[in-house]
């Protein structure tokens, strides 16, 4: 056979999509976790149904998984697909009009029969009339797998489950990713007959790759220049379980964890549970409430209590959490948002929760409210969020999304020392102690934890003193105590570093945003700035308070932009703050932004200024 040829390329994206027991998620998290040992920046894109089995063949069924890998920066998981995997018609449906013109799609043969043809809604092959626009590749997936494996002894139905594993080898071939990483991981995982049978796939796919004619070229992504350090692949929902564990050891406290299950947050609870031995204890609650209320009991007691959920949890949640604004007490909460409302869109993406972060309890209660942007950023975030709420003596809340939740990217692992221990000054038992006095900086009451002598008070949902803690209805009192908790809230952006604008620190359009948006944005404005446009970002991580500078960073441009995955929350918030008249991109798919869509409504309101 001729030797092949080698093409170095600089970024590709992929997606893997068949049916959701097709076991997409794990063909996309083996090749990430391969591409990161290649040492490629990347970003990927776990996309699959609510339903825990939609009908087989079924567009409703489809799952997929995209990873955007470089030798470069990377900041989303790509607008289109240099290639798409699908494993059946409904697959291939689902995903075809993301992939660029030119751009390869390998279809499993097999899978294009009468039957699946007419499950996702085709009257006659689909392929024929694509192949003037895509490199098409068919190849008997399903029949290359059971030759493979016949000898080994399996059922039709536990052989047909390896499949995946043939179009991960080929793809580690072709893009030369190592092989070893994924067959320890297989070795672990599964023994004796189901553990050969994945191997023997997994390195017959890769052997296609190299044997047969379809594919005359493989392509090569070099190492990407990246700061020296240790790295792993890390997910949004890993990095805040890491958090929470890393809190409990710079402040020196017990943390204590309590959730009710619900998507996509319930991995926290999961992976935090791992790591009793920092002392950290999980208690699964019966309800969201419950939840809550355990948290706040174990901040009561002098641990640093935490709860995870999303957003129909959240609101069940708001009661509670309005009892910890009252009673002054250290609790955060991380709210996962994703599509609703009610049940809604369960794996789906959204930002729809601000607003209800913000306003969503009964009468006065403001919470310092904080958003991660990155995967990685969900480990500082969290840390912050402790930091503030044992600080200020407040509840905090965390706005996380199901984008961060799954996705990856590669993460640096901090130095130990960059994390230094900052100990809780508790209140200690004196004579004639106060325990209901202020700091005179950050307006924060001792942490008086319950029976210490001495520092005996008076806790509950009631109105009450400030300086006696006995309920009281005195107006003026109310009054003052409303003032208090607000301005100790307004007092926290004290602590917050000034906004960074990325582009010139001011000009025509400054775009702004905050969550997982981060990566989309930041690439349009790059996009725009390189081509000459007058444009400039900021993304925000503290929502509530905002950065003291922001409205004098509004001020020096001209036009202000959003973009939201919800209705405009964030551009209400700014409007209403700073009487800027910023303007919405709102997008409500249950998909994140794509550059193209930031790219062009900048290039339309800079259009209108020119005009």
């Amino acid at each position: 056979m001729p030797h092949k040829h080698t093409q170095q390329v600089d970024q590709v994206a992929i997606r893997f999509c068949g049916d959701s027991g097709d076991g997409m998620q794990v063909t996309g998290t083996k090749f990430t976790e391969s591409t990161a040992l290649a040492g490629n920046d990347l970003s990927t894109l776990p996309d699959f149904p609510a339903e825990i089995r939609a009908p087989a063949g079924t567009l409703a069924g489809v799952s997929g998984f995209q990873i955007h890998f470089s030798s470069q920066e990377v900041h989303t998981p790509a607008d289109q697909l240099d290639v798409l995997v699908a494993f059946n018609p409904a697959a291939f449906r689902a995903n075809i009009d993301d992939v660029r013109p030119g751009g390869m799609i390998i279809v499993n043969r097999d899978a294009f029969t009468e039957k699946n043809l007419q499950r996702a809604g085709y009257a006659k092959d689909p392929l024929v009339a694509v192949r003037d626009r895509y490199q098409i590749v068919e190849i008997p997936i399903s029949t290359l797998n059971r030759e493979v494996i016949s000898d080994i002894g399996l059922g039709s139905r536990e052989a047909e489950r390896s499949k995946n594993f043939f179009a991960l080898g080929l793809m580690y071939w072709l893009y030369h990713r190592p092989l070893e990483g994924t067959i320890q991981w297989l070795e672990k995982r599964f023994k004796g007959k189901i553990c050969e049978a994945n191997v023997r796939v997994l390195k017959a796919g890769y052997a296609f790759g190299e044997t047969s004619e379809l594919f005359p070229v493989s392509f090569i992504v070099p190492r990407a220049k990246i700061q020296p350090g240790v790295y792993r692949n890390i997910t949004g929902n890993g990095a805040l379980s890491l958090g929470i564990v890393a809190a409990g050891i710079q402040l020196q406290r017990p943390v204590f964890l309590g959730a009710y299950p619900i998507t996509p947050a319930s991995e926290v609870l999961h992976e935090v549970a791992r790591y009793r031995h920092f002392g950290v204890r999980t208690f699964q609650a019966e309800d969201e409430i419950a939840a809550m209320s355990s948290a706040i009991g174990a901040a009561f007691a002098g641990s640093l209590g935490v709860c995870t959920t999303s957003g129909p949890g959240m609101v069940l949640k708001q009661e509670a959490l309005g009892l910890a604004v009252m009673t002054e007490l250290p609790v955060v909460v991380i709210d996962v948002q994703r599509a609703g409302p009610s049940t809604g869109m369960p794996t789906k993406i959204e930002q729809g929760d601000l607003l209800m972060a913000m306003y969503g309890r009964n009468s006065e209660s403001p919470v310092p409210i904080l958003a991660a942007s990155t995967p990685g950023d969900c480990f500082y975030t969290v840390l912050e969020a402790f930091q503030i709420a044992v600080t200020y003596m407040t509840p905090v809340i965390v706005l996380s999304d199901s984008f961060l939740a799954n996705s990856s990217e590669p993460w640096r692992i901090p130095e130990v020392a960059t994390l230094a221990h900052a100990p809780v000054a508790f209140a200690q038992s004196a004579d004639g102690f106060q325990p209901y006095r202020r700091d005179p900086e950050t307006l924060a009451r001792p942490w008086a934890i319950p029976g210490t002598p001495g520092l005996e008070h008076r806790i509950g949902g009631l109105a009450k003193a400030d300086l006696t803690g006995n309920v009281s209805y005195d107006p003026k009192n109310n009054q003052r105590m409303v003032d208090l908790r607000a301005e100790k809230v307004a007092r926290i952006a004290n602590q917050i570093p000034p906004v960074e604008v990325f582009g010139a620190d001011r000009g025509e359009l400054l775009v702004v945003g905050w969550g997982g948006t981060y990566g989309a944005i930041l690439a349009a404005v790059d996009e725009a700035r390189r081509s000459g446009q007058s444009v400039s970002s900021v993304h925000l991580r503290h929502l509530h308070p905002f950065p003291a500078n922001l409205g004098e960073v509004l001020s020096r441009f001209e036009r202000v932009l959003v973009p939201e995955l919800n209705s405009g929350h964030l551009a209400r918030m700014l409007r209403a703050e700073f009487l800027v008249d910023a303007k919405s991109l709102s997008k409500l798919q249950g998909q994140p932004f794509k550059i193209h869509e930031i790219r062009a409504r900048i290039d339309a309101m800079l259009g209108e200024e020119s005009a």
